[in-house]
């Protein structure tokens, strides 16, 4: 079989939300042409799809190997490259016992960094603002999460974690001032 057989096997897969038979019907076909850029892009996304990032990110990194002049190669890791920062960032927030200062910014560090590499995760953006909350930088906190809103500004969810984080914030304001 050619390796465009089995891509065409794997599109009828996935529209059968057969992921995994996806995936290995994609690197049956890389293994017959793993020149071909385009089946490493698709095999990546597929990856992403069935929450496997690290080999979503190995194709895609392998793809623009192959097609440096593909800039929507380069946009894609760079996506799965921020969801990955994203999850890091909430595993050290729960693997935290106890709120350490440096930890927390470690936290902000990463997810500064996963918004850089994709500036549209609203998710980035949410944990971001829960981490400068942490952090008692609430100003930081409340401007992070507008950004976000914007984003996804029908996220109900998101209206009522400002009005938290603005009620944090004054309730900060008036602890200092009592002070």
């Amino acid at each position: 079989m050619k390796s465009e057989d089995y891509v065409q096997q794997a599109y009828h897969c996935i529209l059968q939300n057969d992921f995994l038979e996806a995936i290995r019907l994609f690197e049956e076909a890389i293994a017959i042409n793993p020149a071909d850029a385009e089946i490493h892009y698709k095999c990546s996304i597929t990856y992403a799809r069935n929450n496997r990032i690290d080999k979503g990110i190995e194709h895609a990194e392998k793809a623009l190997e192959l097609a440096p002049g593909k800039i929507i190669y380069k946009y894609y890791l760079q996506h799965l490259k921020a969801i990955q920062l994203v999850h890091e960032s909430k595993k050290q927030m729960d693997r935290m016992s106890g709120t350490s200062v440096v930890n927390l910014y470690q936290v902000v560090f990463l997810l500064k960094e996963a918004i850089a590499l994709d500036p549209l995760n609203a998710e980035a953006y949410v944990w971001l603002a829960l981490t400068y909350s942490e952090l008692n930088e609430h100003a930081a906190a409340i401007s992070t999460l507008k950004e976000g809103l914007y984003l996804m500004p029908a996220e109900q969810g998101l209206d009522k974690l400002l009005e938290q984080l603005k009620k944090r914030f004054r309730k900060y304001i008036n602890d200092s001032l009592n002070e």
